[in-house]
């Protein structure tokens, strides 16, 4: 391990908007937040929003900002990326943004049932050997299902073909209301395909009528761009966005559908496997 990234664990170490649990320890250490977010560190009753996956912390850190009436939630494992976020909401003030370091697939254990409102996915490993590690399977939907208020909201933000087209997938066999899908966030002003709406969106909660405030449907993902979003797009990368509605009954199965491999893993890295298409 590098000097400057244990000099970043001893900076988080001591930062107030950081909560480390990797799997080691929260197997020994309860985490007695769960299910109290809101009262014990946000101080308001103002929904939660997480971004799982969040890397370096930029695309939650520019969510707070957008929403200051929001409360935000970047989660991952490696805190040397984190580091940058939670440093820059220190640094401008920034009440509203949270980190939790710890493994996506305990993501249950740090919320209650119906302590979050939306999820963002940003350009998350689309996994293709392991349908389970996908952040868009269903493995990982019934753990969202857990704290995901019913009807609650996800976002996929993505530069992966091969990611955007298993979510489909995933959604279309499911029967999961879909918001909004685009294969060009963008480059397409297509109305039926930016903005394809569901006849059960309606609800008496604004929080779950679309976007927590006024924007169009797609206004938020195009106001903000991560650095490796702005070199894929420089790459010639279309950008994919898709939302939709997790309802909290129903039985979810995974598609059996195979699909063209993506041709890179990230950015300047070419896939490892020889195969052409995986389910």
């Amino acid at each position: 391990m590098s000097k400057g990234k244990l000099a970043k664990f001893a900076d988080m170490a001591s930062y107030e908007n950081v909560f480390q649990y990797p799997f080691s320890v929260v197997e020994h250490v309860p985490f007695e937040m769960k299910g109290h977010w809101r009262e014990q560190y946000f101080h308001n009753d103002h929904p939660i929003v997480l971004e799982l996956g969040c890397g370096k912390g930029e695309y939650t850190v520019e969510l707070a900002k957008l929403y200051p009436d929001i409360n935000f939630i970047g989660v991952d494992i490696k805190g040397a990326r984190m580091w940058t976020g939670a440093t820059q909401a220190l640094h401008e003030g920034l009440k509203n943004v949270a980190f939790l370091r710890t493994n996506i697939e305990i993501i249950e254990r740090f919320f209650s049932e119906d302590e979050v409102q939306e999820i963002w996915l940003t350009f998350s490993d689309p996994q293709m050997k392991n349908p389970r590690k996908r952040l868009t399977s269903t493995y990982f939907m019934e753990r969202y299902r857990k704290f995901l208020v019913d009807g609650g909201i996800i976002h996929l933000k993505t530069d992966s073909n091969f990611l955007f087209t298993y979510t489909t997938y995933m959604v279309e066999k499911n029967a999961l209301p879909v918001i909004a899908r685009t294969t060009d966030l963008y480059g397409d002003s297509r109305s039926e395909e930016c903005e394809v709406r569901s006849e059960n969106t309606q609800s008496a909660d604004p929080i779950l009528q679309g976007d927590l405030t006024p924007h169009s449907s797609l206004h938020t993902p195009r106001l903000i761009q991560t650095y490796y979003e702005s070199m894929w797009i420089a790459r010639g990368l279309n950008i994919k966005y898709m939302k939709w509605r997790l309802p909290r009954t129903g039985t979810l199965s995974e598609p059996d559908v195979e699909i063209e491999l993506d041709d890179y893993r990230s950015y300047h890295r070419t896939k490892r496997s020889s195969l052409d298409k995986a389910k």
